[in-house]
């Protein structure tokens, strides 16, 4: 069944879903409706295949400014300390149903990143900003811990132990040219190029073999709790069990006969 969200625009074309967070006067913060039915929607997705690829976006000035005061924050100053745990339990679930979506997931960062719109950009996987994208990890700055929906473990992987303590730890906000230089930002453009830049990264994704591109996305997440040993027994294994599919047949059809791969279920 195709998602029909009521808190985000959602749209699928061709082989590409695109969730718009769309209240531009919050600058897209989040409600609880928001997180309940984003995780929703990433889980859905895994049992589409035709849907090769996802895009996160928003729509205003900001991609996401994190919890609406209003809906969440008022609520949580309220609750003990069980309700408060089903809350932080909630937006994890979202980002582990981004993780383990088999598919790749493009955050496209039309402006401002915060706090939770910052862990959900990171728990993309690839990034493709605006130059007007500057991002902050604002936890710390409302007195709580930088460590909050998979920051402490992923953030790291990403830009490096050092970076990634300083940001988680000072709450900062980098622009996006410094997100670009750390390694946070995969691709930085202008406003007006954001579109047709994501739309490029996702084509060319899109196009890939769907089942080697989520044999990586699961590698490496997979391989960051094995020694070199066990990482390289998995990838014997998973690289061997491709190598009986069409696309590696396909993909060194099209080698020898200098043309593009025509991998299953991609688009012509």
């Amino acid at each position: 069944m195709i998602p029909n969200p009521r808190s985000f625009r959602y749209e699928e074309k061709g082989p590409v879903a695109t969730l718009t967070l769309d209240r531009p006067d919050t600058l897209n913060s989040l409600t609880f409706e928001v997180y309940r039915e984003l995780t929703d929607t990433f889980r859905n997705l895994a049992a589409r295949p035709q849907v090769r690829a996802a895009v996160i976006t928003g729509t205003g000035r900001a991609f996401c400014t994190g919890g609406d005061v209003k809906d969440i924050i008022g609520d949580l100053l309220h609750r003990d300390a069980a309700g408060l745990h089903a809350f932080t339990r909630l937006t994890c679930d979202l980002i582990r149903a981004m993780r383990a979506l088999p598919r790749p997931i493009v955050a496209s960062l039309n402006g401002t990143v915060a706090g939770a719109g910052a862990a959900i950009a990171l728990a993309s996987d690839l990034r493709v900003a605006a130059d007007t994208a500057r991002i902050a990890f604002l936890f710390v700055r409302v007195g709580l811990a930088g460590a909050d929906m998979g920051a402490a473990y992923l953030l790291p992987r990403v830009v490096g132990l050092g970076r990634a303590t300083e940001l988680l730890m000072t709450g900062a906000f980098v622009d996006a040219a410094e997100a670009h230089r750390i390694g946070l930002y995969n691709r930085v453009v202008a406003p007006d190029k954001l579109a047709a830049e994501t739309a490029a990264l996702v084509d060319q994704l899109v196009r890939g073999p769907a089942a080697g591109i989520a044999a990586t996305k699961d590698a490496l997440l997979r391989e960051q709790q094995l020694d070199l040993e066990d990482a390289l027994d998995h990838e014997a294994r998973v690289q061997a069990e491709l190598m009986t599919g069409r696309d590696f047949h396909e993909g060194f059809a099209a080698f020898m006969e200098k043309r593009p791969p025509r991998f299953e279920g991609a688009p012509e």
